[in-house]
């Protein structure tokens, strides 16, 4: 069986929290981004480390390995369009479609430790983006694919749902 693609759209966890996760965007204000980022890739080392990472909990989730690559991939793509938001005027950001990337990068294959220093380089330089970003950038726009709209503070909140959501995910028994 394979990964049912997952074509919701997240971006309601701004509005309220999330019936799964728990996850309530209103607990992290946007001066903490940068350290939940950062201390959440060292959680995501310690999932890396599990003799289970490339165990499948069920046939239509993904293994540890999987959710740790797509995390790995949210911090790369987030901050590129934090980037942008930050040096453009209300940039629109191409769909990036997280289960074709899946598939073509072979996530199931890749080794959890090359994963984990990409994931660690890459949540690195993202919180290094909202290190950096000052009181006027916090309003700066930018527009999803599909129309959805976000501030720099509104994209930095619906990232960190995807990686926490994720912990969720690997840490839960299913």
């Amino acid at each position: 069986m394979t990964i049912t693609p997952d074509n919701k759209d997240w971006t309601w966890v701004l509005e309220r929290p999330c019936d799964e996760c728990g996850f309530d965007a209103t607990s992290y204000p946007r001066e903490s981004f940068a350290e939940v980022i950062r201390e959440s890739a060292q959680q995501w080392t310690l999932v890396l480390a599990r003799d289970d990472v490339r165990e499948r909990p069920r046939e239509d989730k993904w293994s540890p390995l999987e959710y740790s690559c797509h995390v790995r991939d949210v911090y790369k793509t987030m901050g590129g369009r934090l980037a942008r938001m930050l040096n453009e005027d209300d940039p629109v950001f191409p769909n990036w479609d997280q289960d074709e990337t899946a598939l073509e990068d072979r996530y199931e294959l890749q080794q959890p430790e090359l994963v984990g220093d990409e994931l660690v380089d890459a949540a690195s330089s993202y919180a290094e983006l909202f290190d950096g970003v000052t009181d006027e950038q916090w309003t700066r726009p930018g527009t999803r694919s599909n129309g959805s709209r976000f501030t720099v503070e509104t994209l930095g909140a619906y990232g960190l749902h995807d990686v926490v959501h994720h912990l969720w995910d690997v840490s839960t028994p299913n």
